[in-house]
């Protein structure tokens, strides 16, 4: 499975009972997916609210249909050296990713670039970045 705040991808081959408990527990909408003929989705994607990454040989279609059902930019791409398992080299959300140790710095790029990272580290003023606010926001909100 891959999620966001949203909308979850699953296997095509879920049973409706499981389907029904991923909508309601994580409140979002469940739709029954494979990407490039892959049916294991949260291997190979990986979104988040503000984009996505799908398996290298996603053709063009499917990467407009999947845009177009998860309502962010998509791109195709690789982590750890061209290793098209997205899910076993990377953990990304809407603030950071974490990528494994063989990543280029071509691979982060396009990284940084579909999630929109890079633009997340301007100062709001106060000498933090707002990556830092928006994370202390969030975690007092879970405490509180």
């Amino acid at each position: 499975m891959s999620c966001n705040d949203h909308v979850a991808l699953v296997h095509p081959d879920i049973d409706r009972e499981t389907e029904d408990v991923i909508s309601d527990v994580l409140g979002v909408e469940v739709f029954r997916q494979s990407v490039a003929g892959q049916a294991l989705v949260g291997s190979y994607a990986k979104f988040t609210n503000r984009g996505g990454m799908v398996h290298p040989r996603t053709t063009v279609e499917d990467i407009e249909e999947l845009s177009s059902l998860l309502q962010v930019p998509l791109v195709a791409g690789t982590v750890n050296r061209g290793s098209d398992v997205l899910g076993g080299g990377m953990v990304v959300n809407d603030w950071t990713a974490f990528t494994g140790l063989d990543t280029t710095s071509t691979e982060i790029s396009v990284i940084e670039s579909i999630f929109k990272l890079s633009g997340r580290q301007e100062n709001n003023g106060t000498g933090q970045s707002s990556i830092v606010t928006d994370m202390r926001s969030s975690l007092i909100d879970q405490l509180s």
